[in-house]
């Protein structure tokens, strides 16, 4: 099945909320940069669950046969990690590491893109 970028990245917030991060915000960037057309930030509140987080899409995007192009950030003790599918960029933060970088205030005119979370499904 082929997925558009912006169905990938409903998909990706789709998967983060299922695991339990924290504040998952799905950005459409296309009007804004040419590195990708949306971006998935979300937040773990330890190294060990960002990890989890990360590990989760890539295992959910390889069984819908997507492979990420590039991945940045450690699985050990890290505050960030960023999974590249090319159209679509996952930023995964360590709660005070997003406050820090602050991406959400970076990118605040882009357009927010609502997704299906788990309590919309649950209902």
């Amino acid at each position: 099945m082929e997925y558009t970028n912006m169905d990938l990245g409903k998909k990706i917030a789709e998967i983060l909320d299922a695991k339990k991060a924290e504040n998952v915000q799905l950005l459409n960037v296309v009007e804004l940069t040419t590195l990708a057309e949306c971006f998935v930030i979300a937040s773990g509140n330890s190294s060990t669950q960002v990890a989890a987080l990360a590990d989760e899409v890539e295992e959910q995007m390889t069984k819908l046969g997507i492979e990420p192009h590039h991945v940045e950030g450690g699985r050990g003790n890290t505050n960030w990690i960023l999974l590249d599918y090319d159209g679509v960029i996952v930023h995964i933060f360590h709660r005070e590491a997003r406050e820090f970088y602050n991406l959400d205030k970076l990118w605040s005119d882009a357009e927010k893109v609502e997704f299906l979370t788990n309590m919309q499904k649950d209902k």
